[in-house]
C-alpha cells in the first residue's frame, strides 16, 4: 500500500476581537502565517508581493527627498512598511497606524521573523489608532505619501466603519492630508471603477496597477490605485502700470 502523505495541520496561534466584534485569528501552516476574520482569510505571509508594491509605489521618487513624511494605514504582516523603508532615506519619518493592538503584538512576538524588527527602526513610529483620525488632523502637517491597506480595500470586510476611509469625504480628507503633488496608494482586492472615479473627481490623477499575489505568479489578482494630488497652477499676478504723472 502506498502511504498517503499527511497534511500538516492548521494551527491557531492567537485570536482577538475587532472593534466591530468579529473574530480575528492568527494561523500557522507549514511555515506560513495567515490572519482570518470570522474564518475568512484576510492576509497570508506567502502572498505579499502586492503589499510590497503598495509601499514601493507610494514612495517612488522620495529617496532624494530630505526629510519625507509617510503614513501607512494598516500594519498587516509589515510588508508595506518593508516596501516603504526600502525606498526612503535615513531622515524619513514613517507613521504606521494599526487599530487592533493584537496585530501589533503578534508582529513583535510570533511574527518577529517576518518584519517585526522593522518596528524598532528609528524612522518608524507606531500609532495604535484609527487611520481616519490621523488623516483628519494632518492637514496642518501634511504627508509626502500615504499608503493604505485597510481592510479589504474600498470593500470593507473587517470593520464596517473602514468604508468611510474610501467614500467621497474620506478621499477629500486624504487630499487635505497630502502635500501638493503628494501621492496616495490604495490596495484593493479588485478593480473598482466607482472608487477610481471618486479619486479622479477629488483632485487626483489616477493609475490602476494590477498586482500579483506573489512574485512568481503568472496572473494578477489585486489592484493598486496610485493617485497623485494635482498641484494647483501658480496664479500669475498681472503687472500694474505705474500711474501717469500729470
Amino acid at each position: 500500500m502506498i502511504p498517503v502523505p499527511r497534511m500538516k495541520p492548521q494551527i491557531i496561534l492567537a485570536e482577538a476581537k475587532t472593534p466591530d466584534g468579529a473574530r480575528l485569528t492568527l494561523h500557522s501552516h507549514d511555515g506560513r502565517y495567515s490572519i482570518r476574520v470570522n474564518g475568512k482569510e484576510l492576509m497570508n505571509s506567502a502572498a505579499t508581493a502586492s503589499e510590497l508594491s503598495l509601499g514601493e509605489l507610494a514612495t517612488e521618487g522620495l529617496m532624494s527627498s530630505t526629510e519625507p513624511r509617510i503614513l501607512i494605514g494598516g500594519l498587516g504582516f509589515g510588508y508595506t512598511l518593508q516596501g516603504v523603508l526600502s525606498k526612503v532615506g535615513k531622515k524619513a519619518t514613517v507613521h504606521v497606524t494599526e487599530l487592533i493592538p493584537a496585530v501589533l503584538e503578534w508582529n513583535r512576538t510570533m511574527l518577529s521573523e517576518l518584519n517585526g524588527a522593522l518596528l524598532t527602526d528609528p524612522r518608524v513610529k507606531i500609532l495604535t489608532e484609527d487611520v481616519r483620525s490621523v488623516i483628519a488632523r494632518s492637514s496642518a502637517q501634511p504627508y509626502d505619501a500615504i499608503a493604505l491597506d485597510i481592510d479589504n480595500g474600498p470593500s470593507a470586510m473587517v470593520q464596517s466603519g473602514n468604508a468611510k476611509v474610501y467614500d467621497l469625504r474620506g478621499i477629500q480628507r486624504i487630499a487635505q492630508a497630502l502635500k501638493p503633488g503628494g501621492r496616495v496608494t490604495i490596495w484593493s482586492s479588485g478593480a473598482d471603477k466607482l472608487f477610481e472615479s471618486r479619486l479622479s473627481n477629488s483632485g487626483f490623477t489616477v493609475r490602476a496597477i494590477p498586482s500579483k499575489k506573489h512574485a512568481t505568479a503568472k496572473s494578477t489578482s489585486y489592484m493598486i490605485y496610485v493617485a497623485d494630488k494635482i498641484t494647483p497652477p501658480a496664479v500669475s499676478v498681472p503687472e500694474v502700470a505705474p500711474p501717469v504723472s500729470a
